[in-house]
C-alpha cells in the first residue's frame, strides 16, 4: 500500500511509567507500525503486554516519553503528529475517531438514546430533529432500537455493548477504536458483537482497531494482527500468518518468538511465556497496576 492509505503510523513509541520503588519502565519499548485505511487491526498479547497502554497512547490519553503517532484522516493533505498537540487541537482529531470501551461506559443517568446523542449534542451544530433521526438510524445499525428509553442497568452486557457502538459511531468516525470489545460476554454474545463489528466496517468504511485477548474473536475479526510481548512488537502479519503459526506443529517451529507465539495462541500451559522464573521489572510493574 502506499503512504496515502495509511491512517495511523506509529513510530519508535517509547512509554514509560515508574513503579513503588523508583524504578522507570518502559511498558512500551520502540513500537512501530502502519495502521491502513479500511482495515481491521487486531492489538493482542498476554496480560500487561502494554497493549491497553498503546490504545491510550493512540487516543492521546497518555504523553509519550519518544516516537511519533501520527494520524492522516481524508481531510489532511499531510500526516499530523499528535505527540505534544494541545487539548484543542486533539480533540478535532477525536472527532474523527469512536471508542468502544470494555465496559460501555455509559451514562447510567441518561436513556440509551440519549446516551448516543451526546457526541452529536457536543461536537455537532445540527437541529434537534436531526439528531433524534441519526440516533434513530445508528440504533437500528445495532439493532437496538426497541431499547431507546431503557437506562444503562436495563440492559444485559452485550446491549450494553451494541449501544456503546451505537453512541460511538455517531459522528461517522473514520476510526474505530475497542478496548477488549468480548470481554465479560458469553460465546454467543461474543460472536455477535463481532459479527457486528465487521457489519459496520464495511456498511460505514472504518479502520478498525480492537485491542482483545480473546483469541477467537481475533481470527474472527481481523484482516492484520499486531502481537505485542513486554512492550515490543513481537510479530506484525496478516491474519493467516498467525493462524499458520497457531496450526503449526512443535518441531516445526524455528525461534523462541515462534514457540512464545505458538503458546500464547493456544493458551498452551507450557513453553516460553511460563517458563521463565521469577518475575521481571517489567512484570512486577504491570502487577503494581502501572500499565
Amino acid at each position: 500500500m502506499s503512504q496515502d492509505d495509511v491512517v495511523i503510523s506509529i513510530r519508535n513509541l517509547v512509554k514509560a511509567f515508574q513503579s513503588t520503588d523508583g524504578t522507570v519502565v518502559r511498558v512500551l519499548d520502540g513500537v512501530t507500525f502502519d495502521i491502513n485505511r479500511g482495515e481491521t487491526v487486531v492489538i493482542m498479547g498476554g496480560s500487561g503486554c502494554g497493549k491497553s497502554t498503546l490504545l491510550n497512547c493512540l487516543i492521546g490519553e497518555y504523553d509519550i516519553e519518544e516516537g511519533e503517532i501520527s494520524y492522516r484522516t481524508k481531510e489532511m493533505d499531510a500526516p499530523v503528529d499528535i505527540a505534544g498537540m494541545s487539548e484543542r487541537q486533539l480533540n478535532a482529531i477525536r472527532k474523527r475517531i469512536g471508542i468502544l470501551f470494555q465496559s460501555g461506559a455509559l451514562f447510567n443517568s441518561l436513556s440509551v438514546s440519549e446516551n448516543v446523542a451526546l457526541p452529536l449534542q457536543e461536537h455537532s451544530y445540527v437541529d434537534a430533529s436531526i439528531i433524534d433521526i441519526v440516533v434513530t438510524m445508528k440504533l437500528q445499525q445495532v439493532k437496538m432500537l426497541e431499547h431507546r428509553d431503557k437506562r444503562p442497568g436495563q440492559l444485559s452486557g452485550g446491549q450494553k455493548k451494541r449501544a456503546g457502538l451505537a453512541r460511538a459511531t455517531a459522528l461517522d468516525p473514520e476510526v474505530l477504536f475497542y478496548d477488549e470489545p468480548s470481554a465479560g460476554l458469553d460465546p454467543v454474545t461474543s460472536t455477535a458483537i463481532d459479527e457486528l463489528m465487521m457489519d459496520l466496517s464495511k456498511k460505514l468504511a472504518v479502520t478498525s482497531v480492537v485491542v482483545t485477548h480473546e483469541m477467537d474473536s481475533a481470527f474472527r475479526i481481523a484482516d492484520r494482527m499486531v502481537m505485542l510481548e513486554r512492550g515490543r512488537v513481537l510479530k506484525l502479519g496478516r491474519r493467516e500468518e498467525f493462524e499458520a503459526l497457531r496450526d503449526a506443529k512443535q518441531d516445526t517451529l524455528l525461534s523462541d518468538d515462534e514457540r512464545l507465539i505458538h503458546q500464547f495462541l493456544n493458551g498452551a500451559g507450557e513453553g516460553p511465556l511460563t517458563d521463565a522464573d521469577g518475575m521481571s521489572e517489567f512484570e512486577k510493574l504491570i502487577v503494581s497496576g502501572a500499565s
